[in-house]
């Protein structure tokens, strides 16, 4: 009869990440989020001034990345939002691609075109009223 091996206790887990800010990794995806939730709030208080507006708010993944915002914005513009924060989150790509220059391009029908449309008008917009670090970003 054999005698069973004494059971050695699991290492401890390593703290779960807080949900209050993404991790350092993910830094450049939050800057990209952060960037997309601006130039929709341009885009939705100008275009879209008579709809009722809520703050957006992510789930699951995208729950960090929208915990600093303040974004308030219509339904329409909200789902864009969120499905493009989502498609930034998961790109399989590191480093990311521009969008219009991506092998897989993840939109689905419609979206990118609206994200086109909003980062036109509001891109204008921002650089009207002085943000010359957005064209930077634009630029590198």
């Amino acid at each position: 009869m054999m005698t069973p091996s004494p059971v050695r206790p699991l290492p401890p887990h390593p703290p779960p990440p807080s949900s209050a800010e993404p991790a350092a990794a993910d830094a450049k995806a939050a800057r990209d989020i952060r960037t997309l939730a601006l130039f929709s709030g341009v885009f939705c208080r100008a275009r879209h001034a008579e709809r009722v507006k809520e703050r957006v708010s992510g789930r699951g993944v995208l729950a960090p990345y929208f915990a600093p915002l303040k974004t308030d914005l219509c339904p329409e513009c909200a789902r864009t939002l969120l499905h493009g924060a989502a498609k930034r989150v998961l790109c399989p790509y590191d480093p990311k691609p521009r969008c219009k220059h991506c092998p897989t391009p993840c939109y689905a029908r419609g979206h990118r075109e609206r994200v086109r449309e909003i980062m036109r008008f509001s891109g204008k917009r921002l650089l009207a009223r002085g943000r010359l670090d957005l064209l930077l970003k634009y630029f590198f």
